[in-house]
């Protein structure tokens, strides 16, 4: 019984330290060459997106991991204060 006890308590406390998983904060890919190239998604608009393929060969698609929300960055100052 127990051990049982000890499981469960261990359980839930590893559950409660796992933080949601963000999705990507860029809204467009470009691939490069003719689609068996690389891939590259950190742009947040399509003129980014465009001017890194333009000269190089590639298209810009949408990103399927981007959700739209904001992303919130934590505050690195009040971080070292305490």
């Amino acid at each position: 019984m127990r051990a049982a006890i000890a499981v469960l308590f261990f359980t839930l406390t590893a559950a409660s330290t796992i933080e949601p998983a963000q999705a990507d904060p860029y809204r467009w890919c470009a691939t490069y060459g003719a689609g068996f190239g690389s891939e590259s998604c950190y742009f947040m608009t399509i003129e980014q997106c465009r001017a890194s393929v333009s000269g190089l060969g590639g298209f810009c698609r949408p990103n399927n991991l981007y959700d739209g929300k904001p992303i919130a960055m934590e505050d690195v100052r009040a971080r070292r204060r305490s």
